[in-house]
């Protein structure tokens, strides 16, 4: 047996949704920022497990904008392009411990759950799917009513709306967007404990932020990938025809 064959099949059992996004023949800007997103991703998650405040301060400005500049060269939608420059707001305004920076970050992130929604289209999602999506924010919302401050309860809710929406309808995409969505629903609901001051995990912000990389890098290679399946059909009719 080749160690090529071995390679393939090794491969071949592998979803299609967990693999690497990078399409064959990138050009070297592609992956030198795919891989600058990673070493972006690597210090910040680093720097939380450490303690070193310094260093997340520094990585986590950089990792939307480097995802940004990623899927540009993959020739994304202005719309998912949108979606990931509103998380960068989002982010920017979480690195303030203020309430006004909260509802700030909350609303740049809502936004962005519209530019992907809109992205999504109309594509079927399964109605089992959404009723356990339904089922899970209203016993999350019911669950911290009551430990939020009364001024955040109804932008939460709200908000809980509007990303739970997102988080089902990109499985309409396939399993990698849907994965995206549900991590961005999950990293999101680590906050909303911790704004609840329920108990937390250790080193909580490193799970929201694992989360929510993870999130934004599944849902916009997975929003690439169906462009990326169109283009190559196109490209064999054409040289078969």
């Amino acid at each position: 047996m080749s160690a090529t064959g071995s390679t393939e099949r090794a491969g071949s059992r592998t979803p299609a949704w967990a693999r690497p996004a990078l399409p064959p023949g990138a050009g070297f800007a592609t992956r030198a920022l795919l891989v600058a997103f990673a070493a972006a991703t690597a210090l910040d998650l680093g720097s939380l497990l450490a303690g070193w405040h310094t260093g997340h301060l520094i990585a986590k400005p950089l990792l939307m904008p480097l995802l940004v500049a990623y899927v540009i060269t993959l020739r994304a939608p202005r719309l998912l392009i949108a979606a990931l420059l509103f998380g960068w707001g989002g982010d920017l305004a979480l690195l303030f411990d203020a309430d006004a920076a909260f509802l700030i970050g909350m609303g740049s992130f809502a936004a962005g759950h519209v530019c992907y929604l809109v992205l999504f289209g109309h594509r079927r999602t399964g109605p089992l799917l959404g009723a356990a999506y339904a089922a899970a924010l209203l016993s999350t919302v019911t669950l911290l009513w009551g430990d939020l401050p009364a001024e955040l309860r109804i932008p939460v809710a709200g908000y809980s709306l509007l990303l739970t929406a997102m988080a089902y309808r990109s499985s309409a995409l396939g399993p990698r967007a849907g994965l995206g969505g549900a991590l961005f629903l999950l990293s999101d609901t680590l906050i909303a404990t911790g704004v609840a001051e329920w108990p937390q995990l250790p080193r909580a912000d490193f799970w929201v932020m694992a989360t929510y990389v993870a999130a934004q890098y599944l849902l916009a290679t997975g929003a690439l990938a169906p462009r990326r399946a169109y283009g190559r059909e196109a490209l064999q009719g054409s040289t078969t025809s």
